[in-house]
Formats: C-alpha cells, sequence, structure tokens
C-alpha cells in the first residue's frame, strides 16, 4: 500500500503542491514559519500546519519513548537494553531532574506546541483569497487539536506545568512563567478541544478526482471530530476531577459517529502492517519506510535481533502470565514474539536478565512485537494516536463507574468476542473495574495506555509494589539465585515526574514537584 505523508495528505486536499519537509531536527524547518517569516498566503499557512504535525515524526517522544514510559514504567515491560541508566531509573521511579531524556520530551512537546500557537496567532491575518473561511475554520480547529494533544501529554508526565499559549518572545515577562495547576491545564485542554470540535468535519472531503483510497487516508491522520471526541473522553478519564458522565458522552459520539468507526474482525490485522487507516483507526502516525524525514527508527530498538543487541521494552513475565491465564492467545501472539534465534538463525548473542540469563539455546526472548517490520531504523509501520477499541473499552469504564456493571460488561464483550474470548457477566461494581483494567491491559499492551491506566484506577502503586519480578545473574553457565526487582519508590508523588532541572535553572519561576 502507498503510504502517505501528513504534508501529501494536506496537499491532496488544498490542491497545493507537495512541499517535501527538512528533517524536523533543523532549526528552521521549511514546514514550520515563525513570526519572523511572512504569513501571507494560503500556503504559507499550510505549510506551519504541517509543521504543526510533523512534530509527530520528529521527537523520540512520538517515535519509541511515549511507550517505554507507559509500559516500561508499569507492569507490562522491563527496560531492556542493557538496563541503560535513563530506562532503569524509569522503571525504578528514580528517575532525577537532571535525566535528559526527560528533559528532551518536555523540549520536543512544547516546540510542538510553539508551532501551534504561532499559527493561531497568524492564521486570521491572511488575507489570500485562496485561503477560504471553511478552511481558515478547519486549521484553527486541526492546530487547537494538535495543541491540546501536547498538552495532555506533558500533564500526564509531570502534573501542574507553565501554560504557554503565544510563542516567539523574548520577554521574561511571558517567557518565565510559573506552574499552572493540573486542573488549570486541563481546562486550557477542554477548551482547546471544545474549539477543534466546533471547527472540525468528521471527514474531510478530496478534491475533485480524488481516489476513495487517499481521501480514506486523510481522514485517518488528520484531526477530526472523531479524533477530538476521543481525546475529550479521554481528558475527562484521566484528569483528577474526573467526569464519567461526559466521558460516556464523548465515547458515545465517538462509537456513533458518521465516520463510521468499527472494530476489524481480525486483531492481528490491525497491527500486521497491511491495514494502515483501517476502520478502528481514529488518529495514527502515517510513517513511510524508507524515508529518513517521514519513517519510524522506534521499531528498531523494539523489535528483532537482527543487528545483535539487546532491545527494549522487553514484555515482563507478568504481562505473558497474564495473557496465558485469560487463555488470550489471539493478542499475546499478535502483540509478543518469542525468539531463540537471531535472523541469521544463529543464537541470540547477549543474556537476557529476566527471561534467559545464560543463554539457553532453547529459552526464548520476548519482543514488542506491535510493529512489525522494523527496516533497518527506517520502519514504515503506522502508530495508532487513537483507535476504537480504546475507546469502545473506556466506554465500559465510565458505565461501570456510573453505576452500570452489566451494560460495561456487554460493551466489553465486544472487544473480547473477536479475540474468541467467552463474555464477561457483570457480579459487581468493582469486579467489573478489575475486569476491565485487565481487559485493557491485554488489548493495549505497547500503545502507551498501561501506566495512564493505573493511575486513573488509583492502583498504580500498589499494582508495581506488590509485582514479583526478578534478575538473574549467570555463572559458569549455571543460573545464579532470583532476585526481586524493587518497586518500593512507587509512591504516589512518583506517579508523575520531575520537572526537569534545565528548566527549573533557566526559569526561577518554576518549582519542583514534591518528592524530587
Amino acid at each position: 500500500m502507498k503510504k502517505y505523508s501528513f504534508q501529501s495528505m494536506i496537499a491532496l486536499l488544498v490542491l497545493l503542491p507537495f512541499v517535501s519537509c527538512k528533517k524536523f531536527l533543523d532549526d528552521k524547518p521549511e514546514t514550520a514559519l515563525t513570526t519572523g517569516n511572512a504569513y501571507n498566503t494560503a500556503r504559507d499557512v499550510e505549510n506551519a500546519l504541517s509543521g504543526c504535525y510533523n512534530v509527530f515524526y520528529a521527537t523520540d517522544y512520538y517515535q519509541w519513548e511515549n511507550v517505554m514510559l507507559s509500559d516500561v514504567r508499569s507492569d507490562n515491560a522491563y527496560p531492556g537494553g542493557n538496563n541503560e541508566e535513563t530506562f532503569y531509573d524509569y522503571d525504578r521511579f528514580i528517575l532525577p531532574a537532571s535525566n535528559t531524556h526527560s528533559y528532551a520530551h518536555w523540549r520536543a512537546l512544547y516546540n510542538g506546541i510553539a508551532r501551534c500557537n504561532v499559527l493561531l496567532k497568524k492564521v486570521s491575518e491572511v488575507t489570500d483569497a485562496a485561503l477560504t473561511e471553511e478552511r481558515r475554520k478547519q486549521i484553527i480547529g486541526e492546530a487547537s487539536f494538535l495543541r491540546a494533544f501536547h498538552y495532555y501529554q506533558l500533564v500526564k508526565l509531570y502534573g501542574g506545568i507553565p501554560l504557554e499559549l503565544e510563542s516567539n518572545t523574548a520577554d521574561p515577562g511571558k517567557t518565565r512563567k510559573a506552574r499552572s495547576s493540573e486542573k488549570e491545564v486541563y481546562d486550557q485542554i477542554v477548551s482547546d478541544l471544545e474549539t477543534a470540535l466546533s471547527n472540525l468535519p468528521d471527514n474531510f472531503n478530496g478534491p475533485a478526482g480524488s481516489s476513495t483510497a487517499n481521501v480514506a487516508s486523510v481522514n485517518k491522520v488528520r484531526a477530526t471530530k472523531g479524533a477530538v471526541n476521543a481525546m475529550l473522553a479521554k481528558v475527562w478519564a484521566q484528569r483528577s476531577d474526573r467526569d464519567y458522565n461526559k466521558v460516556l458522552q464523548y465515547c458515545n459520539a465517538v462509537i456513533s459517529s458518521p465516520a463510521g468507526y468499527s472494530l476489524m474482525t481480525n486483531y492481528a490485522d490491525v497491527f500486521d502492517g497491511n491495514h494502515d487507516y483501517n476502520s478502528e483507526s481514529i488518529l495514527e502516525i502515517p510513517y513511510t519506510e524508507g524515508n529518513w524525514d517521514a519513517s519510524c527508527w522506534g521499531v528498531q530498538l523494539y523489535l528483532a535481533p537482527e543487528d545483535g543487541w539487546q532491545k527494549y521494552c522487553v514484555p515482563s513475565k507478568d504481562l505473558v502470565a497474564a495473557y496465558n491465564t485469560a487463555g488470550d492467545a489471539v493478542r499475546k501472539n499478535a502483540n509478543i514474539l518469542f525468539m531463540t534465534t537471531d535472523a541469521n538463525g544463529d543464537p541470540i548473542s547477549w543474556a537476557d536478565e529476566n527471561w534467559n540469563p545464560c543463554q539457553d539455546p532453547l529459552t526464548g526472548i520476548p519482543f514488542n512485537n506491535k510493529q512489525k517490520h522494523p527496516a533497518g531504523w527506517a520502519s514504515g509501520d503506522n502508530f495508532y494516536l487513537l483507535r476504537l477499541a480504546d475507546i469502545i473499552l473506556l466506554k465500559a469504564e465510565a458505565q461501570n463507574e456510573t453505576g452500570n456493571f452489566a451494560a460495561a460488561a456487554t460493551t466489553v464483550n465486544q472487544v473480547r468476542s473477536r479475540v474468541g474470548l467467552g463474555p464477561l457477566t457483570g457480579t459487581s461494581q468493582p469486579q467489573m473495574k478489575t475486569a476491565i483494567l485487565l481487559e485493557r491491559r491485554l488489548e493495549l499492551a505497547f500503545e502507551a495506555q498501561r501506566w495512564d491506566d493505573l493511575v486513573r484506577n488509583g492502583v498504580a502503586t500498589t499494582v508495581m509494589q506488590a509485582l514479583n519480578e526478578y534478575t538473574y545473574t549467570c555463572g559458569g553457565g549455571v543460573q545464579g539465585p532470583a532476585v526481586r526487582m524493587d518497586y518500593s519508590r512507587c509512591t504516589q508523588q512518583r506517579w508523575i515526574m520531575p520537572i526537569p532541572q534545565v528548566e527549573i535553572d533557566a526559569n526561577p519561576s518554576l518549582t519542583q514537584n514534591p518528592g524530587y
């Protein structure tokens, strides 16, 4: 299947020539105009919008570390690699404020926000007749959605953060902002999403002559009402002052959307790399294999020992046991790949401290297999930012939390039935809560959801401190004693990460999170 980048999707709709971007880590990519550039034409605005979307390609955060921050911090995965300090610190909840990866996430997400800020400020000033009022409204909706999406990542990671709603200024009064409260950040996210909802269509229509496949692709990689409603559902569930009636409202809006979202018949098809832009997809990042500006290097860090070194985000024994106990072979086999040899048929060349410390050739090591085609650091496997199964299970959660646990069971069973599992029966609200949390784990492993689920349900500390996970050494070919992995530092204060020290040093108005 031919793959399309965000830029070409935009060009398809507005009949503008495709504008290829430079590498997104350049200081001034063509696709991200600043206030120092002229915003004179419709094309300028479309280029700037493309720059807002291109943040999904440019950062470690969206390429792979959002999964590390969720699944590795949870009970789903071990750090892997060689237990580098950065990821070991994530896993054991001892992350220092000086961690360079954490600062990179902060900087990348605020960079995405800054691009949206500039565009939202400038789009109203463009008088080019080629920029129709309908398109102007859509651009406002898309930029508002993207700003909200990035702020959602930040507030989950760090709690209350500075709300930056205007960019490209050197005024310390505007750049050295104090932290807003978590509620204030979420309120701004909701405000942006409501703006997006009022300005975006259920579906974009391509120009005359566009193929049905091309138009369908566009509607899976750009913000639509479906994506906005999905985000509003997730936001109202995740914020501390959650409102499950609103969660239910927005989940239903997605499920009944004119966009016609529906579950794929076969779970494995959703992740095989051959069914991009499918009916279950609400929003995805359209990676292009072999294109260094628009491919995903993150898959190579998870999967396949073809290059002879230990990979990251190694599935935990607890996760594998959860699949086995549930009899869930379909999702286990789709999400986890056990291997004893590399791509050349040679024994795997490293000892895995959790699964195979002595390199027993008969003992397989598991890999995160959600995306399946590393393609030598240039994968074209798309990554779902929002998909329907997540929203269906979130609806079940909202039904249960609002007292209708029997209806919640019926909703969950829509997801269970396609993987051949028998129906749940609603016996009590607490039992259904536990069942839904497990179902989300089995369905959404390695999709950057598990940590949020544990926090939202208030069980992150309980689950992590109760884990019986072990590491092993090997001496002279003999496996050493089990050493229990220590999650005692997973207290509620550590559910959010420290504000990066670089930011604290640069901004005297910032304060650090308690406990760091």
